[in-house]
């Protein structure tokens, strides 16, 4: 489980070790694929394609904020050796919602999300 926080234009930000998995697999291959949502009790969910970046310099200080918005805890661990900030930039997105009937299914291909920026 990872902890999310997203931007306006459906950016994701999380923080990780640079030694775990999920960093050196993005190191490798930063195309990454996540699905939000979907609980036992979630009939909710967002399937989520996309580049990864580490971003630095002036792109990461309103990151970081727009994640420790989300959680707070975020900022005491930035004194930990191997901290780094992971985004996600979308090129796919599908919302389901099976809350409804029939389901509400909304997908969005790389030019309408790249339209949302």
């Amino acid at each position: 489980m990872v902890g999310i926080a997203v931007s306006d234009t459906f950016e994701i930000v999380f923080d990780t070790l640079d030694q775990t998995r999920k960093a050196q697999n993005i190191e490798r291959d930063r195309r990454v694929a996540f699905v939000v949502g979907g609980g036992e009790t979630e009939e909710r969910t967002v399937q989520y394609e996309g580049v990864a970046d580490r971003p630095t310099g002036d792109a990461l200080p309103p990151l970081q904020e727009l994640y420790f918005r989300t959680f707070p805890d975020g900022r005491d661990r930035q004194a930990w050796p191997g901290i780094t900030y992971i985004r996600v930039t979308p090129r796919w997105l599908r919302y389901n919602d099976y809350r409804t009937d029939p389901p509400t299914i909304v997908e969005l291909n790389e030019a309408q999300v790249r339209g949302l920026r």
